[in-house]
């Protein structure tokens, strides 16, 4: 089932359940899959389905710690309700310790030493991890391996 649909189905029992927190979530990432979906002029491929989903995931990821920084515990809570209903639109995400095989590996591969090699070690491990991992994690493990 592709993503549009599962968000269809997730709607219609969200609706049922009267559930407004995760109707309004799931409203929100219907909306972004479809203006993708419109903007790119076909239908969104799993990689782009998962793009869409990440935007949504990190622009919530960053308005909790907005919220928290100004001690808002009111939307922080609201807001780690719709992180956890988006997760579940998410691919499962790698552990710290498959990131750091991947930067390993990777870095192998491209033979990068330095902090001079950062950019071109990050440019080919982002693609292998999209959607999977967090760029920060993935950030911070590669300034760990190349320090």
């Amino acid at each position: 089932m592709d993503l549009l649909s599962q968000l269809n189905e997730d709607l219609k029992t969200a609706m049922k359940a009267r559930n407004k927190l995760e109707l309004n979530v799931i409203r929100s990432l219907k909306t972004g899959v479809m203006n993708e979906k419109i903007e790119l002029g076909h239908d969104l491929t799993p990689d782009e389905e998962v793009a869409v989903v990440s935007r949504g995931l990190k622009q919530r990821k960053e308005s909790l710690t907005e919220f928290e920084k100004a001690d808002r515990q009111d939307l922080a809570d609201d807001t780690k309700a719709e992180i956890a209903i988006v997760e579940k639109y998410m691919p499962a995400q790698m552990s710290e310790d498959e990131i750091n095989n991947v930067v390993k590996e990777t870095a192998q591969q491209v033979g990068a030493t330095s902090k001079a090699d950062f950019g071109k070690l990050m440019g080919d491990i982002m693609p292998k991890v999209k959607g999977k991992a967090d760029g920060k994690l993935v950030n911070q493990a590669v300034k760990n391996l190349l320090s």
